[in-house]
Parts: C-alpha cells; structure tokens; sequence
C-alpha cells in the first residue's frame, strides 16, 4: 500500500475527510495561542453567527483554524475557502496545512492563484486569493459547494477582500443563509466590521508566542534610508543571534541596500536575500525557508513579508517605517506610486514577525516622538484605488451603484463616477451603467478592464497573442533591458521588453521561473488560453501602439516638441528627450504619472500611422467645430478628425450649421463685452431713453448693457441670419433692432414719458439728455425758462428733470431741480452778475411772471 492509499485510508469514507480530532495540530508542534479560542469560535459558527477572529500574530490562525473546523456537521459536505492577500501566502498556507494533515497540497488541503492551481475532488479547504472568490461567486452567486469563507488577514483591506466580502454579504443575505463568513486578524478594529456583518462575534486570542523587544533607532533623516538601514542591520547581527528581516519600500531600495550591506563588508557568513512580489515563486520560497546549515539569512523584504507568511528563523525585523502604494486621482484618471509612512498598525505587524519562533527584537528607524504622530491604521484600497475593476465586477453582478451592497468603507463617488465613465469608453457599460455583451465577455478574462478591452479587441484583428503578451508585461511590470551607453536610450519604450518576453518564452520554464520576463511568459500563455488566442505567430510588434491605444483611449498622445505631448484625456505629459519616443509623432501611454500639471511617461509604444488612421475610424471622432476667432474677428468653422483632445486633421468646413455659427457670432459678441455691436449716436439715446424707462417703471424692459448682452438671442439672434463676421454687423441698425423690443404701447409710453425734447416757456424745444438714466437733464438758457416755475418732471411725473441753466453765451451759470426755489433765492444774485456782463439783455425783477425770449429782449 503507497502513501497516498494510507493516507486515505485514515480519512472518514463518507466525507473525505480526516476523521474527528485529525489536524487540529500541527505535526510535531506544541500548543498555539489560537487554540484556546477555538471553542468559542466552533460555537459562534455553528450558531450560524458571523465571526471575527483577532489573533496576533504568530497565534496560528492561518494554519490551525481551517483544519480544525473540517469536520463540523454544518459544513454538510461543503469546503472551507480562505482568502489570502499574496499569493506566496496563499501557497504557503496550503503547503503548511497540507503538512501538519500528512499530505501535500492538491489533496484535503489545495491552492488556487493566478498563475497556479493545486486543488481536486477531494479539496476540503481550498486557500485562493481574494480575485479568485469573485471570479467563484460571479460564476455561481449562491457558493454552493462552500460552507465557510474565511477572509484572513483582513486588516490589510485590500480591494478585492473588500468587494468580495460585499458579494458574500449578498450572497448569504438573498441566496445562502447557511453560508458562514469569518473574518480574522491580528491588528483590525473590529466593531465596524461587525456593523456591517449585521452583528458579528468577537473572538480574541490573546498574547505573542514569544516577547519582542522594541529599540528605537532615530538617525538623521538626511542620511540616506539604505544606509541607515545597513547600519541597523549590523548592530541586529551583533546583538542577535537568529535570521534577520528588513522591510523596505520597493524593489529599489532593496537593491541598493543590498549593495550597502555586501559593501560594508563582515558579513560573509549571511544569506542576503530579496523578497518582493517581482521575483519567481522559486526565489520567495528560498527567501522564506531556512537557511543553509551554518548561515543566518538577512532577508530584504516589501510588505510581502508583514503578514500570512512566517520567515524561518527570523529573531530580529529591522522596519524603516515606509510603504509604497498605488494611489489614483480622479482629476487626472491615472494611478501612481507614492512612498508613504507606515501606519502604526502595519508597524506592529512588522513587530511580530521577530517573535514567531524565538523570542526577537524589532529595530524601528524612527524615534518614539515620531511614532506619535503615525498614523493608526493603512487607508483601505477602496477609498484611494482605481475603481474600474470593482465598477465591472458590480456591473456584472448586476450592480448600478455601490450603494446597493454593505461596505465597511463606501467607494468615494467621484472615484467611481471616473470609473463607469471609463468603462463606457471600454464599452463595457452602456449609457445607462448596465454592463453590455462586451463587458460580460471583458469580465471573464480576470485582467483591468483596460487589458480586457485590449485582448478582446486584438483577438478580432488576429492579434491576440501579441495583446496577451502586452497585458502580461504590463501586469507583471517587467524590468526593461539595461539601456544602452550614451545620450540616447529606449528605456521607456515596451518593444524591448516585448523582445525580452519572447526569448523567456522561447526558452521555455526549464530553467524555471528566475525573472520577470519568465513569469510574464507563463501569464501571457495562460491569458492566450482563457481569451481563446492563437499561440502563435506572434504578429508584428509593431503594432503593439495599436493595441495599446484600445486600452488607453485616453492616453494616446500626439507630440508637441521637446518630449512634451499632448494626451486624448487632455493632459500634457513628456517623455525624456534623451528618450527615442521623445521624437515619435504619436504614441500611447501605459504608464505615467499625474505630478504637476505634466505628468511623466514611464512606459509607452509608438503608434504608427496606418493603425492611427484604424484606431480614429473606430473611437475617435469627427465633428465640424464652429467657434468665434477673436483675432479674425469673425466666425471659424472647422472640420476636425480627433481622439478625445488630440486633433489629428483640421480643415475649413464649407457649410456649417446655421444655428452653429449663429451662436458662435453671439458668443464673439459677449466676448467682446458689446464692443462689436454696430452702436450708432441715435441707438445709443434711444437705449439711455429705454433705460431710464426702466428705472421709473421696472415693467419696462431693462436694456443696459448686461441687459442686452444676456438676451442677445431674443432681441439679436432673429436678425443675424448669414452673418459670420463683426465687419458684417455693421449693415444691422442698432435703432431699429432696440425699438423692435418694444410693444406698440410700450413705444407709446417711451415717446410720452420719457421725451426726446421738452417745450420751455420761450417756444423752444429743448434736447433731453438721458446719459444718465438716474438724473436726466436738459441746458437750456436761463431767459427761455421765465415764466416756468416748477421743474419739468418725466417717467410718469416722478422724475424732474435736472436743468442747466446758460447764460446768453451759453455758458452753465446754474444747475438745479428746482426751479421754484432757485427763483426764490438764487435767481437775484445770478441776475447781478449777469446784468453786468450783459446789459443789453432783459432781466427782469419777477422771473415767474416775466416773459420768456430766445432773444436779447421780448418782441412785441
């Protein structure tokens, strides 16, 4: 009898699983923390209750608590499914249960990730990462050969734990009662995820398996963090005894720390090994076991190792208290790196990793001040994350709007409202944000919509294997050749990592997966099966612009010198000058930045003319713009082919839409201010007369300036047909277009209150001036008025009239607005100076009953 026969010979005949008391402990392990809790969480489920576990880390709640829940009558024959962040951790898990249950991954115990699958018939617990449980409950919603979804390491909220969570939620709530969820972690808050699980169990587990002590290393923040980092390498090798973990931000500065440490020289007798999502299943596994006999191991880490994955014989964690994250802006619509202080939660995940075999020391390279103002706890990915992936995923859920479903964080609309809008541009989603039959197809692939749309599209023009390959460079973030010596360099562009995919390829996975370029080989042939693509020819590389374009249709870019170019979303970006691209006329960008008001193009393909011309056909647009040309002074109608922003081709348009060029001369008009209005002297009396009606009765229409402006289109627009320029504005009568506003009655009423000419006592017909509407006046000469004893008043008698008085040479001698008073006490001091200067004249004692002239004397 071979193992694997007596290995299932000891599981019960009816489930297939180990019999009652089976795998409740690890394979020569003693007693987890986690043990302790473990009744009351077996109660909290079988009550049908949700739960959440909060375990710290190193309590053995990743590995102890799916085995010892596989034979609870509730699970009625159904699997456990846990999720997990990473997938190292995912297949770490798995291989770790699989053993302390006496088998290997595949059988009892079985692992499903992107690129790899252990799992059979017999898989009572199958260990996932989070995209794999939507792409379950999006093929069957109500989970029916699962009993138990375990959401471990929850505190990390990643997006895909948290939309899976949301689908479960509904899942339970409309299709499966019976179906339990649990969430554990070592650092979460845990009362709102109970919220939202509509009241939910605490479970706690209590205590470290071994102490660690925390020493705060605060250096100067000038100092380089690779080399400060180095520094507390080397006192941990002094002061330690046991492997050592450094968590760094990115790849980069594990690289340079690298450096620093086999520089500084003395530590011949480590292990230095990096630990990072970019490198073969082959390398992480190597980083995490234990070292050679003789050797401790110094392993360089990003948050891959902060949680899920125990490092074998780490005593000491040297942590430099940054992450780096994915952060999108919906003002721009694009995604970028930033580099970011942990938060106090993710440190204390970090803390434990020193304390899971041995006691250890943790190294902070910060001082205690500076813990005081971290923050508590990482922004969920939810609220700072491209959102198109969850607007999919909810569409073909059947989703409009994420309110529908029970979030512990609701996505932030602006983000999601950016998100359909590029869906529909994907075509993903119609007008109305239902999914449609390309969407459905989009969302099946499991890659960004922007990849899906890129691998659909290409398929239908024969190049399916070379999109594939693209959206598996793109995924994987393939490292780029070195650039060549000198000036010039092709760093940016993806060619030659398309080169570098395809020799990985053709040298096949015999040397196993070493590289990037490896590994996006294995995704790209595994996307060619799932999207139904031929393996082979590749097609021509060349087009890789094309394809590019139909995942970015917002960023392809046109150029405008000096690398500068200028993108179909509206954005300006650049590449380097010393960059070949630089010098393209077009081509699309696949990765860039949104600093400043030019973002930086970090990887991008030409796009030749022809498939510029095939891309424009299908998603740009033509359209004729008519517009005013304030330096021509005249309407411009244009006919214009383009993609979203970039013009690719302009021309005059011979016969535009009339209402288009109506509207454009009325824009040019308010541009102006009024200014090219064809003003004349006589329209402009007749509009200080119409607005002075105004202000004495507000029924009558207002006809100032602004006025006039803002209503062009109901005194103006009738009247403009066939004009296109302000020189031909000149033909129209200003006059007559402002007396068509009024009614016959109106102009009735304008004519008798608010006269162009008033009759004074001498016969004469005397110009009212209505410059200012508030105080109209008239200068008429002093000897024309005896005889008028109270001022003129207009606008239905509730104005007077404001009167200059002349002398015979008619120069001003008074201004008043009421004449009888000027009568009464002024008139016989102005008598006295005038009689002087013009004796001939007649000044009379009585002005109210003397008799007006426009002579020098009355006539007879």
């Amino acid at each position: 009898m071979n193992k694997e026969q007596e290995r299932n010979r000891e599981k019960d005949p009816q489930t297939g699983r180990p019999p009652e008391g089976s795998g409740t402990r690890e394979k020569g392990a003693g007693a987890l923390p986690v043990d302790a809790a473990l009744p009351e969480l077996k109660r909290s489920l079988a009550a049908n209750r949700p739960a959440i576990l909060i375990a710290q880390p190193g309590a053995g709640k990743t590995t102890r608590v799916p085995p010892a829940l596989l034979n609870e009558p509730w699970l009625n024959g159904r699997k456990i499914v846990m999720l997990e962040p990473r997938r190292l951790a995912a297949v770490s898990a798995a291989d770790y249960i699989a053993e302390s249950l006496g088998e290997k991954a595949g059988g009892t115990v079985g692992y499903r990730i992107a690129l790899d699958s252990k799992s059979g018939p017999n898989t009572a617990v199958e260990v996932v990462t989070e995209g794999i449980l939507t792409r379950m409950l999006q093929s069957d919603p109500s989970l029916e050969d699962v009993g138990l979804v375990i959401f471990d390491e929850f505190h990390e909220r990643n997006l895909q734990g948290d939309l899976g969570l949301a689908l479960a939620l509904q899942s339970r709530a409309v299709l499966r009662e019976d179906l339990r969820i649990l969430i554990m972690s070592a650092t979460i808050d845990p009362e709102p995820v109970s919220r939202v699980l509509g009241g939910a169990d605490i479970v706690r587990s209590e205590g470290r398996v071994y102490p660690v002590e925390t020493v705060h290393l605060a250096g100067s923040r000038d100092a380089a963090l690779e080399r400060r980092a180095a520094q507390a390498v080397r006192r941990a090798w002094e002061e330690t005894e046991g492997g050592i973990l450094v968590f760094l931000p990115g790849v980069r500065e594990i690289a340079r720390a690298r450096e620093e440490l086999v520089r500084g020289g003395g530590l011949q007798e480590a292990d230095i090994l990096p630990l990072h999502g970019g490198l073969s299943r082959e390398e992480q596994r190597r980083a995490v076991r234990a070292s050679s006999a003789g050797k401790r191991k110094i392993v360089l880490s990003t948050t891959l190792a902060e949680s899920s994955i125990t490092v074998e014989g780490v005593t000491a964690v040297v942590d430099s208290g940054l992450i780096r994250t994915q952060t999108f802006s919906p003002r721009t619509g694009m995604s970028r790196l930033v580099t970011l202080t942990e938060s106090l939660e993710s440190a204390d995940q970090r803390r434990g990793r020193a304390g899971r075999t041995a006691p250890g020391v943790c190294y902070r390279l910060w001082s205690r001040e500076e813990e005081a103002g971290m923050p508590a706890a990482r922004v969920p990915e939810v609220l700072q994350s491209d959102l198109a992936p969850l607007a999919l995923e909810l569409a073909a859920w059947g989703v409009r709007h994420p309110g529908e479903l029970d979030w512990i964080d609701m996505p932030p609309d602006a983000g999601y409202a950016e998100a359909q809008a590029l869906l529909r541009r994907l075509h993903a989603l119609d007008e109305g944000g239902v999914i449609t039959a390309e969407g459905r197809a989009m969302s099946v692939l499991g890659v960004h919509p922007r990849l899906a749309r890129m691998i659909r599209r290409a398929i239908g023009l024969g190049l399916g294997a070379l999109a594939c390959d693209l959206a598996a460079l793109l995924q994987e973030q393939a490292s780029s050749p070195a650039p060549s010596v000198g000036a010039v360099t092709d760093a940016v562009s993806l060619l030659p990592r398309l080169e570098a995919l395809r020799a990985a390829s053709r040298a096949g996975a015999s040397g196993g997966l070493r590289t990037p370029e490896d590994r996006a080989a294995e995704r790209a042939a595994r996307l060619r099966r799932i999207a139904g693509a031929a393996d082979g020819p590749y097609g021509d590389a060349g087009r890789a612009g094309l394809l590019l374009a139909y995942a970015f249709p917002d960023r392809v870019g046109r150029r405008r010198g000096g690398g500068r170019f200028l993108l179909s979303g509206g954005r300006g970006a650049y590449v380097p000058e010393r960059e070949l691209l630089s010098r393209e006329e077009y081509l699309v960008a696949a990765d860039i930045d949104d600093q400043g008001a030019e973002g930086r193009i970090w990887l991008a393909a030409p796009l030749e003319p022809g498939d510029l011309e095939l891309f424009a056909a299908e998603e740009g647009a033509e359209e004729i713009r008519v517009e005013w040309d304030a330096e021509r002074e005249a309407v411009s109608a244009l006919r214009i082919r383009r993609i979203g922003a970039v013009v690719l081709k302009s021309g005059q348009a011979s016969s535009p839409d009339e209402e288009e060029v109506a509207a454009a001369l009325l824009a040019g008009i308010r541009g102006s201010e009024g200014r090219l209005l064809p003003w004349s002297r006589e329209a402009r009396e007749l509009q200080h007369r119409m607005m002075f009606m105004h202000l004495a009765d507000p029924e009558f229409p207002a006809s100032d300036d602004a006025a006039l402006l803002e209503g062009l289109e109901e005194w103006l627009l009738p009247y403009v047909s066939g004009i296109r320029s302000a020189s031909q504005l000149k033909k129209l009568d200003m006059a007559q277009l402002l007396e068509r506003r009024l009614t016959w009655e109106q102009r009735r009423t304008l004519d008798a209150e608010a006269p162009v000419r008033l009759s004074v006592p001498s016969g004469s017909r005397i110009a009212v001036d209505y410059g200012d509407p508030e105080r109209p006046f008239m200068a008429v000469k002093l000897q024309e008025m005896f005889g008028q004893t109270q001022t003129p008043r207009i606008g239905r008698g509730r104005i007077p009239v404001t009167v200059q008085l002349l002398s015979p040479a008619r120069r001003p001698v008074q201004i008043t607005s009421d004449l009888a008073n000027f009568w009464k006490e002024t008139y016989f001091e102005v008598k006295k100076d005038l009689k002087g200067r013009y004796p001939k004249h007649y000044w009379p004692d009585d002005p109210n009953g003397a008799e007006a002239t426009r002579h020098v004397r009355p006539r007879k």
